[in-house]
């Protein structure tokens, strides 16, 4: 199985990353995709996917960060796309529920490197909360510029999932849908998402599901917890996990086009 978003730059890892890698290797997660979500991470990212084996990254700027975005920025992003391990622009897209950039400095942003990724002809890695409308709007006419779509951490609707999938998009799915308070809408819209169309992420070290027996001592998540989003899902599902696992396998072969 493949976690295609854990922030493995996070201070969070800063004691333990070698180990934390060392883990989900030893749990059965055969590769990470590390996310990059600003000029600073990106680089920090690809540095991780150069130094572990079977990791890679995404090179981008997320919209909380969006105020950043500047020529040097877009020159320094572009350069990172040259490099072999980073397989995806991003993780950008819109965010208006905490606006700590501005919706235009978001939007501007975001399709600037949807434009970065159409030349370099790149999956893109996206985010989107509380945006579905303008984010689709932004999203469509680099659709069929752009080798593959992942919306990282769906979180939506599921009538945002259904107009997301009819547009070719892949799904990303997390921890939050092990969560009883506020995972069970995306629970039971789990059997919606084509197996053709669905990825699986922990987005570490963050959304730790909250049904692990027994409780960690440490609210911090990490890839090696993949195997139980991947039992839950399955379950959810009605399918079995190791038929859960070769699909989004291949997903993932097909979508960033890497071996592991």
């Amino acid at each position: 199985m493949f976690d295609i978003g854990v922030n493995l730059t996070s201070s969070q890892f800063d004691k333990d990353r070698a180990d934390v890698v060392s883990r989900a290797q030893d749990a059965g997660v055969h590769g990470l995709l590390v996310t990059g979500t600003s000029v600073r991470e990106s680089e920090q990212a690809l540095a991780c996917a150069t130094e572990y084996k079977n990791c890679w990254a995404t090179a981008g700027v997320h919209p909380h960060d969006a105020s950043t975005w500047s020529e040097t920025v877009a020159e320094r992003i572009y350069r990172l796309t040259g490099q072999d391990k980073v397989v995806a622009v991003g993780e950008c897209g819109l965010d208006f529920n905490r606006n700590f950039s501005s919706p235009l400095e978001q939007e501007q942003a975001f399709t600037a490197q949807l434009a970065i990724a159409a030349e370099c002809e790149l999956p893109v890695f996206l985010h989107c909360r509380e945006a579905h409308d303008r984010f689709m709007a932004l999203l469509k006419p680099w659709l069929n510029k752009l080798p593959a779509v992942v919306l990282h951490c769906f979180t939506g609707t599921r009538e945002e999932a259904e107009i997301c999938l009819a547009h070719g998009l892949y799904l990303g799915i997390t921890g939050w849908v092990c969560d009883e308070r506020r995972g069970l809408a995306l629970r039971e819209l789990l059997p919606v998402i084509p197996a053709s169309q669905l990825l699986l992420e922990t987005d570490a070290p963050y959304l730790l599901p909250r049904d692990l027996l027994p409780k960690p001592r440490s609210r911090r998540n990490e890839p090696c917890l993949l195997p139980h989003i991947f039992q839950q899902v399955a379950r959810w599902r009605n399918e079995d996990q190791n038929e859960l696992e070769a699909m989004t396998d291949n997903n993932v072969r097909r979508v960033f086009n890497i071996r592991f």
